[in-house]
C-alpha cells in the first residue's frame, strides 16, 4: 500500500523535486535520522501499534466468549489506500508549493540586494562614507527580514553592520525591515538632493529597494496564512479510521493475530511520515522544521557579496 502512495508522490512531484545539490550515498541517507521525520512520527506509530493490539485482543475475546467474528473485505482497503495516497499527495503539493515560493522570494531578495548595490556604487556618489552606509544597510536587510519572519531578536550580524545605536533604534521600530528600507531610501534621497545621483538612476535603484519590501511582504503572507485546517483535519481523520479498521480486516487473513500490530505499524509509518512531511513544508521559515530554508546561509552570502563590491570599488 505505501508503495502505491510513494508512487503517487513521485508521479506528482517528479518534475519539481530535482536537486542539483550533490547528494550523499544511498545507505547514508537510508539510515540517517538527522533531517528526517522518523523521530517525530515514531510515538504515533507506536500508539497505533498499541491500539491495534487492543483491537485484536477485543476481537479475540468477543470471538471466544460470544462466538461473534469480525470480517471485513481486505480489498476495500486497497482502494481506500489509493484514495488516501492521493489526499496525502495533495497535502504534500500544497506544502511544497509554499516552500518553493518562499525559496523563490528569497532568491529575489538576493538578486535585488546585489542589483541595488551594484547600481548605487556605479551611478551613486564617490563619497566613501555614503557607499559604506549604503552597503551596510542593504546587507542588514536580509538579516532583519530573517529575524522578522522567525520572530527572533536582532543578531550580532546586524549590530556589526549598522552599529549598536542604530540597532537599538531598529529594534524599537514597528516593522524592522521597513525601517531598513526607509533608511536606504533616505540615503538615496540625500544623494539625489546633492546632485550626485541623477533622477533616472534614482528611480532604477529605488525600484530595487521597493522590490525588497515586496518580496518580504509575500514571505509574511506565507507565515501569516497557514493552510486551511480542513486539509489536515480530514486527512488525519481518514488516516485514523483507516488504521483502526485495518486490523479488523487483517484478522481473517492471518493465523496468528499478534502479527497484526506489527503490520499495522509498518503501514502506519509511511502514512504518518508523509503527513508529517506536509506539516514540515507548510512553514518554510520555522527553524523547528527540518526542511526550513537556510536563511542564515543566504543572509550571510548576501552580506559577503555586498561587502566585496564595496572593497572592489575602493
Amino acid at each position: 500500500m505505501h508503495v502505491v502512495i510513494l508512487t503517487f508522490c513521485l508521479a506528482f512531484r517528479g518534475n519539481k523535486m530535482t536537486s542539483y545539490q550533490t547528494r550523499k550515498g544511498f545507505w547514508h541517507e537510508a539510515v540517517a535520522l538527522e533531517g528526517a521525520v522518523t523521530l517525530k512520527v515514531i510515538p504515533s506509530v507506536l500508539i497505533f501499534g498499541i491500539l491495534s493490539s487492543v483491537v485484536c485482543g477485543a476481537a479475540s475475546f468477543i470471538k471466544d466468549h460470544f462466538q461473534v467474528s469480525f470480517e471485513l473485505d481486505i480489498s476495500v482497503f486497497g482502494f481506500a489506500g489509493v484514495a488516501l495516497g492521493i489526499l496525502l499527495v495533495i497535502r504534500l503539493n500544497a506544502g511544497y508549493d509554499r516552500w518553493w515560493e518562499a525559496r523563490t522570494l528569497w532568491g529575489g531578495i538576493v538578486n535585488q540586494s546585489r542589483n541595488l548595490i551594484i547600481s548605487s556604487i556605479t551611478y551613486g556618489p564617490e563619497n566613501k562614507t555614503w557607499r559604506d552606509n549604503m552597503v551596510r544597510w542593504t546587507a542588514a536587510f536580509p538579516h532583519v527580514a530573517r529575524h522578522t519572519l522567525r520572530s527572533e531578536p536582532l543578531s550580532d550580524e546586524v549590530i556589526n553592520l549598522i552599529g549598536p545605536d542604530a540597532a537599538s533604534n531598529l529594534t524599537a521600530s514597528g516593522h524592522m525591515p521597513s525601517t531598513v528600507a526607509m533608511q536606504i531610501g533616505e540615503l538615496l534621497q540625500t544623494a539625489t538632493k546633492q546632485g550626485e545621483l541623477d533622477g533616472f538612476a534614482f528611480m532604477q535603484i529605488d525600484r530595487e529597494r521597493a522590490l525588497l519590501i515586496d518580496h518580504l511582504g509575500a514571505c509574511e503572507r506565507i507565515v501569516l496564512t497557514p493552510l486551511p485546517q480542513i486539509y489536515s483535519l480530514k486527512i488525519r481523520h481518514f488516516i485514523l479510521l483507516f488504521l483502526l479498521l485495518l486490523p479488523v480486516a487483517m484478522i481473517p487473513q492471518l493465523n496468528t493475530i499478534w502479527w497484526i500490530p506489527i503490520l499495522t505499524m509498518l503501514i502506519a509509518y509511511p502514512l504518518l511520515s508523509l503527513d508529517q512531511i506536509g506539516v514540515e513544508l507548510e512553514n518554510p521559515f520555522s527553524t523547528a522544521n527540518h526542511s526550513h530554508l537556510p536563511l542564515n546561509d543566504i543572509s550571510a552570502t548576501i552580506e559577503r557579496n555586498l561587502l566585496s563590491f564595496l572593497h572592489l570599488k575602493q
